[in-house]
């Protein structure tokens, strides 16, 4: 090893994976690589339990540029990884039931265009004409992600990231971080379970809805909390065109193919704080809102019927809806990366990319990630993103 500072990466899910990956695999970084992950098997990391998909549907330029690099590398994974991701591109189909919704359809689509989206507007009679079980009579205005949108082998991108980043010299502990010490302004050492120190140079915490607990004894409040979404597996007795999209209903429910079946989920109002422990589905959801809403927009599916179900938690950035990236001005050397606010998964390459460059540079280099920095909050120059799902 070099002089190069050993780093400790609290969290070893996709964010903290993907960080590791491409420190040891594309940067060739000399110093010491530890993870700590406490379940290895990520049977409750959001990593495993999201809907895996990727758009360049965002409001904010900077999640739109994420989403473009998120597109290239899934479609040259099998050069950069060794393996196909299963990337598929049916795009999502964002709809709009009112004059204001599809005011802010024609202004998101102005950025995400400028930004590298190839995002199309599509109107009432355009919908109908590619997708014709598709009920639109209520609709003013659909945006279509014709190329570059889809869903992807979640799993599949973290177990790559994972072997290939521990082939290349990175350790991962099973373990979880009880705390951080400082001394001089800067941290030292990582406190494993049980109590051990881990000395370090720098230190990304990438711990999720955990991340804001960690930190909270340093005097740092960020304002990540867990939120509940359940996903449900649903099958349709009656057929069902091939090629639907990934559609976002103005009710805010999402529906889209999974295997012979479908997979959908919605935002519940009211979306309190939910424990660590809380992964009990909500199964009323789906006679409540879903079944209603997607039997109104697709009547096919009036016969719907749920094969299965789980939760996972969001790890919400409540003042802006946006991730927290990048060294805290207080801690230089203290990184986080959370808050992603559904996003994680999808934004993980471009993310993990950008704070192994800064980890190993001091700067931003490939893609200017500091429009997330931990401290716009306190400053007040929130990034309020209003494409969240």
């Amino acid at each position: 090893m070099s002089g190069a500072p050993d780093i400790v990466i609290v969290g070893g899910a996709i964010t903290g994976s993907a960080t590791a990956w491409f420190l040891a695999c594309e940067q060739g970084y000399r110093g010491r690589i530890t993870v700590l992950e406490p379940d290895p098997t990520y049977a409750r990391a959001a990593t495993a339990l999201s809907a895996s998909g990727l758009r360049q549907q965002f409001s904010q330029p900077v999640n739109v540029a994420i989403g473009v690099f998120g597109r290239d590398f899934l479609r040259a994974a099998p050069e950069r990884l060794g393996q196909d991701l299963m990337f598929h591109e049916n795009g999502y189909l964002t709809l709009a039931a009112t004059e204001a919704g599809a005011d802010l359809l024609r202004a998101n689509h102005r950025v995400q265009t400028a930004h590298g989206g190839d995002i199309r507007l599509l109107e009432p009679d355009r919908i109908a004409a590619c997708w014709p079980h598709m009920n639109v009579a209520d609709i003013r205005l659909g945006a279509w992600g014709a190329t570059g949108e889809g869903w992807f082998d979640n799993m599949g991108l973290l177990s790559l990231f994972r072997t290939q980043a521990r082939a290349a010299g990175v350790t991962y502990l099973k373990d979880s971080a009880t705390g951080i010490t400082l001394r001089g302004g800067r941290a030292v050492s990582v406190t494993r379970d049980g109590g051990a120190a881990l000395d370090c140079g720098q230190v990304l915490v990438a711990a999720g809805a955990a991340s804001a607990a960690l930190l909270a004894p340093l005097g740092i409040d960020l304002p990540v909390r867990r939120r509940k979404r359940t996903n449900f597996l649903v099958t349709c007795p009656d057929p069902v065109p091939a090629g639907l999209p990934l559609i976002v209903d103005p009710s805010g429910t999402f529906v889209r193919p999974e295997g012979t079946g479908f997979l959908c989920g919605t935002a519940p109002d009211p979306d309190p704080d939910v424990a660590a422990d809380d992964f009990d589905p909500d199964w009323d959801q789906f006679e409540a809102a879903i079944w209603p809403a997607l039997a109104h927009r697709i009547p096919t599916f009036e016969r719907l019927r749920v094969a299965s179900g789980w939760a996972g938690h969001y790890d919400m950035c409540t003042a802006d809806a946006n991730a927290l990236v990048g060294p805290l001005a207080e801690v230089p050397n203290l990184y986080v990366a959370c808050g992603f606010s559904g996003h994680g998964l999808q934004q993980a390459p471009a993310v993990g990319r950008g704070l192994a460059e800064h980890l190993a540079t001091g700067t931003w280099q490939s893609l200017d990630l500091s429009p997330l920095r931990p401290d716009r909050i306190a400053a007040g120059d929130l990034l309020v993103e209003r494409n969240i799902i």
